[in-house]
């Protein structure tokens, strides 16, 4: 065992920057895996929208492009970024691709998947946009599964529990 903590493993944002979850967030973090050409790709307003909602309480959402899901995310780095920023107007940080499942599995995401969401399963991720609520510490909040939307109420009230008042 290391003392090694979630805010801690090294990470490579999208233009190839090496940071941690602590230097990128520094609090709570919603933590997304996402992709361009995915049918559930419009949760990005609501993404972006958490973000500008609640980067003052110091809630920083992080996207994860990843390509493990029938290939929907193909883009290269500046591919992403243009689109993420001319089609949804994203702001928030986004990392390099990560495969989230399988063999080659990011360190971040060994220690996400160890979460279970609230029926109780933990494991892989399903899909893109699989949403991990994380408070300041790095600890695991709340796991939300794909198809729920980011501005949906248990979202927005576990958020709320994490950023205080």
């Amino acid at each position: 065992m290391t003392d090694t903590t979630l805010t801690d493993i090294p990470l490579t944002t999208l233009d190839g920057r090496a940071t941690t979850l602590a230097e990128l967030a520094g609090g709570p973090a919603l933590v997304v895996n996402v992709a361009s050409k995915c049918g559930l790709t419009p949760q990005y307003t609501a993404l972006e929208q958490l973000a500008k909602d609640y980067r003052e309480r110091g809630l920083t959402v992080v996207g994860v492009p990843c390509n493990q899901f029938m290939g929907q995310e193909p883009g290269t780095a500046e591919q992403i970024q243009e689109f993420c920023s001319t089609t949804y107007g994203v702001t928030f940080p986004l990392l390099a691709k990560t495969d989230v499942n399988g063999p080659d599995r990011h360190p971040l995401y060994d220690e996400l998947t160890k979460a279970a969401d609230d029926s109780g399963e933990a494991g892989d991720v399903q899909w893109n946009f699989e949403k991990f609520l994380l408070a300041a510490d790095g600890t695991v909040v709340k796991r939300f599964r794909p198809r729920t939307e980011p501005d949906a109420p248990e979202v927005i009230s576990a958020i709320e529990a994490v950023v205080g008042r």
